[in-house]
């Protein structure tokens, strides 16, 4: 994300030393350095032409020569404006990567318990949960993914927020209550977690806050693919150099060459989490969901209904099973009910191996039992059970997914470090580190090229205005009506596109009167 370019000075590095601007005399001499992952090796009239443009009597420029100044421009724009949402995204992501491995020391008490000999039925472990939180409502259950794991009743609260339930441990092998945590999210995220979480979304701003991490999604993938063009159009003398930092260069070229290597690594596992990321922002996302639904491939869900629209109503023959709709999470239900130990066999039975999750009937549906293991190879299957007869009324194979469903929990999953496990979140750690330092790079350079002879305390300044008319038109048609599709589906990415063009262009108009107000005084 480099917020440098190459117009304003020659390559600094070899002219001072410390990577500072020369004087403005030795800078008309030398040749025109260019901005990260841009390729600055020409020779100095090329770097010119490339520059402020063609001049009279010489061709224009065509192909990726004519196309780079705009991508220049666009890399270094894009960089110094977004960067900061960008390295916000990054620092919080880095820390949610990191909370997986923290829960386990910070609630340590609540999510193991000592192993027994044999565990308590769970219909006693709801009612020991039910009676130490009584304002609550039994609305699922997390059975222990291990042994020596604790069992999670998940409640409805009235103080509850969007998405978050009070999440219950209860020891397996003794029914007693060990603690209760905050749980958010369908990955049961407890609360050091859930903070980061919804900071990383939505700055714990709630909906505005949104329009951060979309535009930061939206620009990432723009950002590192411009960057990765830039870098591998560089002249370079060894393709070592393309690859890994050069050796024995010092200031903004050492910094250059630390910026482009790291970015060409890296870029693959930025433009995916670009990608997953839109996938639940808030515009981008539904466009997202709107073409999944159109093409059939939306995420399907197990159904629960019942016949008759009362669950257990009616029913005959449940001899020995009256009074189960006095159970935790069974209040205002009639009839009769097998109990959720009873469902949970009639789930194993139908190949419901693994960590599931039970949850519990509701007026005119039965219980849903959903494995919850994310983790390669995934166990996602999902049954209903009638909880009059402990009959599969309904059964989902997550190997039914249509396939961009299948790609989509993939690269959620992914995204949330749950995919791979502990390797995914040292992953997604790697790369947050990565991003962070691609943008404290490119701002360094950006530092490094200002021109200290003239200003003190002044920045870089981008590529000339104009780069795109020294595209051929038969690249700048495809061009803007890409970019046109682009911005129609990410919708925060082209009003800020707009709002950019704007800004220049009015910065321009004012530079202009600037310059015939002091010719005309």
């Amino acid at each position: 994300m480099a917020i440098d370019d190459p117009v304003q000075g020659p390559r600094t590095d070899e002219g001072t030393g410390d990577g500072r601007s020369p004087a403005p005399e030795a800078a008309s001499k030398a040749a025109p350095e260019t901005a990260p992952g841009a390729a600055p090796a020409e020779a100095p009239g090329a770097a010119s032409a490339d520059a402020a443009g063609s001049t009279a009597g010489t061709p224009a420029p065509s192909g990726w020569s004519s196309l780079r100044p705009l991508v220049l421009r666009l890399h270094f724009y894009a960089g110094l404006l977004i960067a900061p949402l960008m390295l916000v995204a990054a620092v919080s992501g880095l820390l949610y990567s990191l909370s997986y491995q923290a829960e386990k020391v910070l609630y340590r008490h609540e999510m193991w318990a000592p192993v027994g000999d044999r565990t308590q039925p769970l219909a006693d472990q709801l009612a020991a949960a039910r009676a130490a939180h009584p304002e609550g409502t039994v609305t699922s259950v997390r059975l222990p993914e291990e042994e020596g794991a604790t069992t999670q009743v998940l409640m409805a609260t009235p103080d509850a927020k969007e998405s978050h339930s009070l999440a219950v441990f209860v020891d397996p092998y003794t029914a007693e209550v060990r603690g209760a945590l905050d749980s958010y999210g369908s990955s049961g995220a407890l609360p050091v977690r859930a903070w980061l979480s919804e900071f990383h979304r939505h700055l714990q701003l709630g909906e505005p806050g949104l329009y951060y991490s979309e535009l930061a999604a939206s620009w990432l993938w723009v950002v590192a693919l411009g960057g990765l063009l830039l870098w591998v159009g560089r002249k370079r003398a060894s393709k070592r150099a393309l690859l890994v930092p050069e050796r024995g260069t010092t200031g903004r070229r050492r910094t250059l060459s630390l910026h482009g290597s790291l970015g060409l690594w890296a870029v693959t596992g930025l433009v995916l989490l670009s990608a997953t990321g839109l996938t639940w922002s808030k515009y981008a996302g539904g466009n997202i969901t709107e073409i999944k639904d159109q093409l059939g491939s939306a995420t399907p869900s197990v159904s629960a209904a019942l016949d008759g629209g009362t669950a257990g109503a009616g029913g005959g023959g449940h001899e020995g099973h009256e009074g189960m709709e006095d159970m935790p999470g069974m209040e205002g239900m009639e009839g009769t009910d097998v109990g959720v130990d009873l469902a949970v066999v009639a789930a194993r039975q139908a190949g419901l191996d693994g960590p599931v999750q039970v949850t519990l009937p509701t007026e005119g549906s039965g219980y849903v039992i959903a494995q919850t293991d994310k983790q390669f190879p995934v166990r996602l299957d999902s049954v209903a059970v009638d909880p009059a007869n402990g009959t599969i009324i309904d059964e989902l194979r997550f190997a039914d997914y249509p396939l961009l469903a299948k790609l989509t929990r993939f690269g959620i999953d992914a995204h949330m470090g749950l995919f791979l496990g502990l390797a995914n979140q040292l992953a997604l750690a790697a790369l947050a580190l990565a991003l962070i330092l691609l943008i404290v790079w490119g701002y360094r350079m950006w530092w490094l090229r200002r021109p200290t002879k003239e200003r003190a305390l002044g920045v870089g300044r981008p590529i000339p205005r104009g780069t795109w008319r020294k595209v051929p038109l038969t690249w700048l048609l495809p061009l803007a009506a890409v970019t046109a599709v682009v911005g129609w589906f990410l919708p925060l990415l082209g009003i800020s596109l707009l709002v950019f063009l704007a800004l220049d262009a009015a910065l321009g108009l004012w530079a202009r009167a600037r310059r015939a107000a002091a010719a005309r005084g």
